[in-house]
C-alpha cells in the first residue's frame, strides 16, 4: 500500500484536497478524529494531559474540553510543544495501526492521512510521499476570517502560530495550489491521484523484480 500524507495550513483547502481524494478510490484518514480518539475519557493520552494541564480542561462528564485545553496553549508555543509531545505517539501508532489493517485488505491501495501539523511533528517521515496544499496569503486570511468569523487580526495570529506555507511546501512531492477555487484545485488533485498511481505502479514493480532476483 502506497501510504501518503497530505498536510497544509489553516485556512488552505485541505478539506476539500482530501474529499477528492477519498472520491477517487483513497483510503482517508482524518489526523483530527484520531486525536479525538486518543483523549476518549479513560485514555491514558488523556490521563497525560490531565496530570500536565490539570482537572480543569476535563468536562463534567470526564470528556476533554478541548476549547479550553486549546485556549491554554494557543498563545505559549512552550506549553503547545508539550500538548504535541504528548499526544502525537499516540495519534501515530493509532495511524499506523488503522493503516496496517487497510493494507490487510487493500495490499493494491492508497492510504492518506490528512493531518495539519504532519511537518511539525515529524510524522510526515513515515510517508511514501507528501501532498502539501496551499494557496495565497491574502486568500488564506480571507478564508480563516470568513471560516472562523475572525477579524483579520484574530486571523493572521492563528496563521502565525503554524509553520509558513513556504517552510512547508520544501517537503513536498506533490503541490495543489487551492487560490483558483473548487474546479482547479479538483483538476490539480486529479492530476496527482493518477501520479500517485505511476508511483504505486512503479513500487510494486520494483517489489516483483525484487522477488525475482532473491532479493
Amino acid at each position: 500500500m502506497l501510504r501518503v500524507g497530505l498536510t497544509g495550513s489553516i485556512g488552505v483547502g485541505k478539506s476539500f484536497v482530501a474529499g477528492v481524494l477519498a472520491e477517487l478510490g483513497c483510503h482517508l484518514l482524518d489526523a483530527d478524529v484520531t486525536a479525538r480518539e486518543v483523549v476518549a475519557p479513560t485514555s491514558v493520552a488523556l490521563e497525560k494531559v490531565v496530570a500536565e494541564f490539570g482537572a480543569d480542561v476535563l468536562q463534567s462528564n470526564g470528556a476533554l474540553d478541548r476549547t479550553k485545553l486549546g485556549n491554554l496553549v494557543f498563545s505559549d508555543p512552550g506549553r503547545r510543544a508539550t500538548l504535541n509531545s504528548i499526544l502525537h505517539p499516540y495519534i501515530i501508532a493509532r495511524q499506523d495501526e488503522l493503516m496496517r489493517e487497510w493494507e490487510a485488505v487493500s495490499p493494491n491501495g492508497i492510504a492518506v492521512v490528512d493531518a495539519a501539523l504532519m511537518i511539525e511533528s515529524g510524522g510526515y517521515q513515515r510517508f511514501d510521499k507528501l501532498i502539501v496544499v496551499h494557496c495565497s496569503p491574502e486568500i488564506q486570511i480571507q478564508r480563516v476570517m470568513s471560516r472562523n468569523n475572525f477579524s483579520r487580526e484574530e486571523a493572521e495570529q492563528r496563521i502565525r502560530a503554524q509553520m509558513s506555507q513556504d517552510e512547508k511546501k520544501k517537503f513536498a512531492d506533490y503541490l495543489i495550489d487551492t487560490s483558483d477555487g473548487f474546479d482547479d484545485t479538483r483538476r490539480q488533485t486529479e492530476k496527482v491521484y493518477a501520479a500517485l498511481l505511476q508511483d504505486l505502479n512503479l513500487d510494486r514493480q520494483q517489489r516483483t523484480r525484487g522477488s525475482e532476483s532473491g532479493l
